[in-house]
Parts: structure tokens; sequence; C-alpha cells
């Protein structure tokens, strides 16, 4: 994913608790808004948030708070094309330009079996804000897929305690596409950079089975490096071409 520490901030304190798809069709002069939730994989065990609330802010500056489902996420739950529905609601705004992210203080990482808190104290004062400027279309599901990396998000501090620093963007499915493969031997820990043609580099790791998937690349020609861990050599696949609405598939990569 893509290494900006964009991530918004989101406000709302509405703890409702939907169903995966409990809005399914907008009222006349409405829009039907969800937002789903993304992970990279990282070299935790758990990456525990508090989410807390949602909200959305539209071109006419009135902020709406989402159905938010709350509670504790593990986001390794959701990495390498899995996610998870975590707001929904009817929007009477043709365009989102922010979202925002409210969480609690309940946020951990496990490591080696050990749990750790995760300090986040700007992020509940004012929230993980994002700017979007997404417009909506009428009868039709509009959707945000938020790409949460855990672990570039994750910072230990010189008193061997460790902080939550979110590192998020968003992606919107129509008009970007995936990168997807998987490295043999399995388990082996890597590193996955699709380099655009303009220099900007998005980023992954590997799950235990050795899948990856880089989501929400802009279309266009990659460079793509596997870097795995030593003694492995890294391995170079250029002219990667990604098309919009689409998974691109690498295939399977053997690492010497």
């Amino acid at each position: 994913m893509k290494k900006v520490f964009l991530l918004s901030t989101v406000m709302g304190i509405l703890l409702y608790s939907c169903s995966s798809d409990s809005i399914s069709s907008a009222r006349p002069g409405s829009y039907v808004y969800k937002v789903r939730m993304t992970d990279a994989p990282g070299p935790y065990d758990e990456v525990n948030i508090d989410l807390r609330s949602v909200e959305v802010t539209g071109s006419n500056g009135q902020t709406v708070h989402l159905n938010t489902t709350a509670g504790i996420y593990n986001l390794l739950d959701f990495s390498n094309g899995l996610d998870t529905l975590i707001a929904v609601s009817n929007l009477s705004d043709s365009r989102v330009e922010q979202i925002r992210f409210l969480l609690g203080p309940n946020n951990t990482m496990v490591l080696g079996g050990v749990s750790y808190q995760l300090s986040t104290s700007s992020a509940e004062q004012s929230g993980l804000k994002l700017r979007v400027h997404q417009d909506l279309v009428a009868d039709s599901e509009n959707a945000l897929l938020i790409d949460f990396d855990a672990h570039a998000s994750i910072h230990r501090t010189g008193n061997g305690t460790y902080k939550l620093q979110p590192v998020l963007r968003t992606v919107v499915a129509s008009v970007t596409g995936n990168l997807k493969g998987s490295i043999i031997p399995a388990g082996t820990p890597a590193v996955i950079t699709a380099t655009s043609s303009t220099g900007v580099a998005y980023s992954s790791g590997v799950n235990y089975l050795g899948q990856f998937q880089v989501s929400g690349l802009p279309p266009g020609t990659y460079i793509v490096n596997i870097t795995p861990s030593i003694p492995f050599l890294p391995i170079v696949q250029t002219d990667v071409v990604v098309t919009a609405g689409t998974n691109t598939n690498i295939g399977i990569l053997t690492l010497q």
C-alpha cells in the first residue's frame, strides 16, 4: 500500500450495530453509501483496533454520522482481498469529500503471544481524517474501501511500548485494480512493492501461505519488487499492467 500517512479521522459517536447489508436500497433522492475495511498482512499475531464511529462530510459541508458497526476488529482477519463492512447509510449529498474515523482506547497488538497496548492519543482526540472527493451514483451501491496498513501503523517507542499511528488510504474499486500472486516456499517473510511509471510506490506483505495482494492501484504499468528475508534473493517483474476493476495475477513466484 502507498506509504502515505493519509489517515482520516473519524469523529462520529454512533454505536449502531448493523448487519452486513442492513441498508440495501436508497430512498428517492438519496444515495446508498457503504464503507468497508481491509488490511495488508503484518508480522504480528493480531492487530486490534477499537472502532467507535465513522462519519462523512459532503460537498455541502454537512457531516453525517454513518450507521457504524462499532467494536474491536483484528485487522489481520481482513487481508489479501478480504474485507468487512464497517458502516452504511443513505446520504442526501451526491458527493463525499471527507471521511473520519473515531477510535476508542482499547487498541492492542499481539506479538509472540504477548499483548501490548497501543497508544492513540491524537486519534482519540480528533479522529482519523481522509480526503475522498468521491461522486456518488443514484440507484446504485456506492462503496469505499479503507485500506488500513497494520504493519506500517505500529511503531515501537524508546521505552519498549508501542504506538498506533494509522496509515490508511481510500480505494474506489471501480477506478482502481489489484495485483495478486504468491511466493514459495510459503511462510517466508517478504515485502511486495508495486511502483508506477510515475514513481509512486504501493506495498504489502505476504501471509503465512505466501499469498499477497496489493489493492487499489491506479490503472497503469508497474515494476513489481518481491523482497524476501535472507537468504532468499529479491525478484523483479517489469511491465506488469493493472487495469481498473480487475485483479492482475502474476502467479506463483519461486524464491531462490
